[in-house]
């Protein structure tokens, strides 16, 4: 998207934490303000404890804060490897789309590893279906390779992912409309529910309750009272 090397990116990074890193860049051929994007991980299937838990929610807090000091949510952009439609989807398009923006943002799919593929954007054609089923929406897309530029074929590649991706911004950054803001403390809450039942099922509730609580005050500014009415809100569920 950028036309420029300005992220660091592995093929290691294990889903947990919801850790987001902020990129700013102009679209080529564009003179209006940069576009701001926020680079994140999802959740995946974890085997997780309470400590990842609260490195998840810290994460989420210092996301939404980031964001809501942005201005808002023009575009989601989800990435999926092509090939590879986990059951982690769902779950993370929920977490991003229905319970962080309250299904107000437009979202577009971004599909990457199709460097194989005779046309990339058949891998679309052939698994769009799989997105309705799972009631996945979205207002436009792109079929792309990230791989390195290595060969002459992957350049013709890389060349052609870039263009997709640009126009894809253009067309879903066209349509007038209000950058979606909500306060910090509503979005909190839900970002820290979907978490909650993503992550935490089968821990004591006694447990997750006094632990979440003392953490919540500690890493996410929220009073003793807001803290404990959050905790004792998701310990019920």
């Amino acid at each position: 998207m950028a036309d420029a090397e300005i992220a660091t990116t592995s093929s290691n990074l294990e889903g947990c934490t919801l850790e987001a890193t902020e990129y700013s860049f102009t679209l080529s051929g564009e003179t209006r303000t940069p576009l701001c994007i926020f680079d994140t991980v999802g959740l995946n299937e974890p085997k997780m404890g309470v400590n990842t838990f609260f490195g998840a929610i810290e994460e989420a807090h210092r996301l939404i804060t980031s964001l809501h000091h942005s201005g808002g949510i023009d575009l989601l952009l989800f990435c999926i490897r092509g090939g590879r439609i986990t059951t982690t989807m769902q779950p993370n398009y929920r977490l991003f789309f229905e319970f962080l923006c309250e299904k107000k943002v437009p979202l577009a799919f971004i599909v990457t590893n199709l460097e194989n593929e005779d046309v990339m954007e058949h891998w679309w054609e052939r698994n769009k279906r799989t997105f309705w089923e799972y009631g996945i929406q979205s207002v436009a897309h792109a079929c792309i390779t990230a791989a390195p530029a290595r060969t002459t074929t992957l350049v013709g590649r890389r060349a052609e992912s870039q263009t997709a991706l640009q126009n894809m911004l253009h067309d879903a950054l066209s349509f007038p409309s209000a950058p979606y803001v909500r306060d910090i403390r509503s979005w909190f809450t839900s970002m820290v529910d979907m978490i909650w039942s993503f992550l935490m099922k089968g821990l004591p509730v006694s447990v997750r309750r006094r632990d979440l609580s003392k953490r919540l005050q500690a890493r996410c500014a929220l009073s003793r009272d807001e803290a404990q009415r959050l905790a004792d809100m998701l310990a019920r569920q």
